[in-house]
């Protein structure tokens, strides 16, 4: 069981890249962390080192419903939430079913705003708090053939901006981080989705040069 009077952070994304690195910071600092992620296998690590695995899909609202129960059962509040968790999808837009960007906009925005939402009143009840949404320097600019990934972004940037005014009140910090290349798999990831998309027909040409750049930026 962690300790109530202990400080607790909550990251998600937390089995690869980013999530991990700033999970074993946090421990380092000597927080009690939580660390959540759709493949619980893949954060054994982070568990020998003493943070509890939350087996979460932040698509899903049930999964975060569950995981969120289970650390108010033992914690009485969460004093850091980094909302990490998130991929990139890239193609042209006439390539992207709107099912396909739903998805994205729910992994990127709604899935962090539903685990904001469910934390706000214990952190309200004690004023104190804060919450970091990794965002990206996506969420700034813009890219060839990014438009669902930075319309995700750039909702994300927004929505903390506004809530860190709402929040401000209670005590409670929204800090925004918007990291630029950093080497992990995003760049492997993307290039491979945008060529099965659109590695064929109209924008074929394009998707091949945008696909060996940004594979080539992360690497």
């Amino acid at each position: 069981m962690f300790d109530r009077q202990k400080k607790t952070a909550l990251v998600t994304g937390a089995s690869s890249g980013m999530g991990k690195e700033i999970a074993k910071r946090l421990i380092q600092d000597g927080f009690q962390v939580y660390v959540a992620a759709r493949q619980i296998d893949r954060m054994e690590d982070l568990a020998a080192l003493g943070a509890r695995p939350l087996r979460m899909d932040i698509s899903k609202g049930a999964e975060i419903d569950a995981a969120v129960a289970s650390v108010l059962a033992e914690v009485d509040s969460v004093d850091v939430l980094v909302n990490n968790a998130g991929f990139g999808l890239y193609g042209p837009v006439e390539d992207i079913g709107l099912d396909e960007a739903r998805y994205q906009f729910e992994v990127n925005v709604f899935g962090p705003a539903r685990l904001t939402q469910l934390l706000l009143p214990a952190m309200r009840k004690k004023k104190a708090g804060t919450i970091v949404n990794i965002t990206s320097m996506g969420g700034k600019i813009y890219t060839l053939l990014g438009a669902w990934y930075h319309a995700t972004k750039h909702a994300l940037e927004g929505w903390s901006d506004s809530l860190r005014l709402e929040l401000a009140p209670f005590g409670i910090k929204v800090v925004v981080v918007e990291p630029g290349l950093i080497e992990t798999a995003f760049g492997d990831v993307v290039a491979a989705g945008l060529l099965k998309r659109s590695g064929a027909g109209a924008y074929a040409k394009v998707a091949q040069v945008v696909a060996k750049t940004t594979k080539a930026s992360y690497g």
